[in-house]
């Protein structure tokens, strides 16, 4: 089994955070988005993985250090890590054909801007699986049409008439991802682009065309982290499932307390003193942070910060900050001052 990566986008929605640091490596309940990600997919697809193949942007942005990055989590899964770049933006398609010497075989390909919770079988029946979520207001998302043998026959974007409760979620498994690749050379070849991009969907429904077989492998959570203020909803819901879980060391042993109080569920890296703080529920703590005299919850810390005389809700703080303020619902990029 192979997993594919597109994650050449510079996140613009998440600025500042993503000035610095491309998305997928934000850290979320402690670890990089896209860590999890693809440590979540590999555990529900009870393989093993042969080959995690990345495609990133521009080597000014996605530079060496998030190749190793990204090097080390493939080989913690006993797998290979292959690194391609998508040198224009030109959509899905596009990213996925980027990585074109990898796609052969079972293949999972995951969009790394989001998180989910799942646990169920991939239908051997299947040549193709699309993973989606149940949602209140189908409307506002991608979702698919299912026929009698709930099989997927169409894939429709925002539909002003109901068509079904399953919106796609950007998570793909195909048995033999050679086959999508074939449709979506042709889909290059003969430069068909929906807003002025090449489209994973175009690929998708020529294979449905030719009478693949697609179902719905349904996701229990599907936690986004587009912007601030959903991707601090995220980090909340996932230290509840981890703490529920105990699978992971929440709170480092090197923290230091000193007249201080945390209120799980937490993330506190190595190296973290706290005095005179209140903090939780619902926080991640990066690395290297002094917080003092302070009440954080709801909120997401990342490295190296220097924060005092604060009072935090909803708050999102990047990498090697100095605050010392007043205010709650904050979003603050690296290497910024407030005092």
């Amino acid at each position: 089994m192979k997993i594919i990566v597109p994650m050449a986008g510079r996140g613009s929605r998440l600025r500042p955070h993503t000035l610095t640091i491309p998305k997928p490596l934000i850290p979320v309940a402690g670890q990089p988005i896209v860590h999890r990600l693809v440590k979540d997919i590999a555990k529900i697809l009870k393989q093993p993985i042969e080959e995690v193949a990345f495609v990133l942007g521009d080597p000014a942005f996605f530079g060496d250090d998030v190749v190793e990055s990204l090097t080390q989590l493939a080989h913690s899964l006993g797998a290979k890590a292959s690194v391609y770049r998508q040198d224009q933006p030109l959509g899905t398609g596009h990213a996925i054909m980027s990585a074109k010497d990898s796609l052969s075989g079972p293949a999972v390909v995951a969009y790394a801007d989001t998180l989910i919770r799942a646990n169920f079988e991939l239908d051997p029946s299947a040549d193709a699986v699309i993973w989606t979520k149940e949602v209140d207001f189908p409307e506002a998302y991608g979702v698919v049409k299912l026929n009698e043998a709930n099989n997927i026959v169409e894939l429709v974007e925002k539909p002003k008439i109901f068509v079904s409760k399953h919106a796609v979620i950007g998570i793909y498994y195909f048995k033999a991802i050679e086959d999508l690749k074939e449709k979506l050379q042709e889909v290059l070849d003969q430069n068909v682009m929906n807003g002025g991009e090449y489209q994973i969907n175009d690929g998708i429904k020529r294979m449905m065309a030719e009478g693949r077989i697609f179902k719905t492998g349904t996701v229990d959570e599907w936690m986004d982290c587009g912007n601030k203020e959903i991707t601090v909803e995220t980090n909340s819901k996932m230290l509840n499932f981890l703490l529920t879980d105990g699978d992971e060391q929440l709170i480092s042993p090197s923290i230091n307390l000193e007249n201080s109080k945390i209120i799980q569920p937490c993330f506190i890296g190595d190296n973290v003193t706290l005095k005179n703080t209140v903090i939780g529920p619902n926080v991640s703590i990066g690395s290297n942070c002094l917080i003092e005299n302070s009440t954080v919850k709801n909120s997401l810390i990342q490295s190296n910060n220097h924060i005092k005389n604060a009072n935090l809700d909803e708050a999102m703080i990047g990498n090697h900050v100095v605050y010392n303020g007043d205010f709650k619902k904050i979003s603050i990029g690296d290497y910024s001052v407030l005092e």
